[in-house]
């Protein structure tokens, strides 16, 4: 009973070390993409196609503000010129990264510092 005991415990205990483990692992890396994508955003090179009850646009809008990142934003619902470049997106859904003008559907940091080294530098 008592080896038991004790086997339950340090298992407990390295489930929590590997959970404490994997969330310091995953904000290093968030931190790290954070770090990268803002040295190598300029003004005008991020610009979020969004809605207003959009959770992943608000998720997103939070991300690149807490790792100051340059971006612009546009709502859809409040806005005309926002929403016909949307429309002519054919999206299916907000938000729309459009990274140096090109589209990309949803946001995903590694996705965009991607396109940003790729794609030429906006004049």
């Amino acid at each position: 009973m008592k080896a038991s005991r004790r086997s339950i415990i340090v298992l407990v205990l390295l489930v929590l070390g590997i959970g404490v483990a994997n969330q310091w692992w995953s904000g290093r890396h968030q931190a790290d993409l954070g770090a990268r994508l803002a040295a190598l955003a300029q003004p005008g090179d991020l610009h979020m196609l969004s809605s207003q009850t959009c959770a992943i646009c608000t998720a997103s809008r939070l991300w690149m503000e807490r790792h100051r990142v340059s971006f612009s934003e546009c709502i859809i619902e409040t806005d005309a010129a926002c929403a016909a470049q949307f429309e002519a997106t054919r999206a299916p859904g907000t938000p729309v990264m459009l990274v140096r003008d090109q589209p990309q559907l949803g946001f995903d940091a590694q996705r965009i510092i991607d396109t940003l080294n790729r794609a030429a530098p906006r004049s």
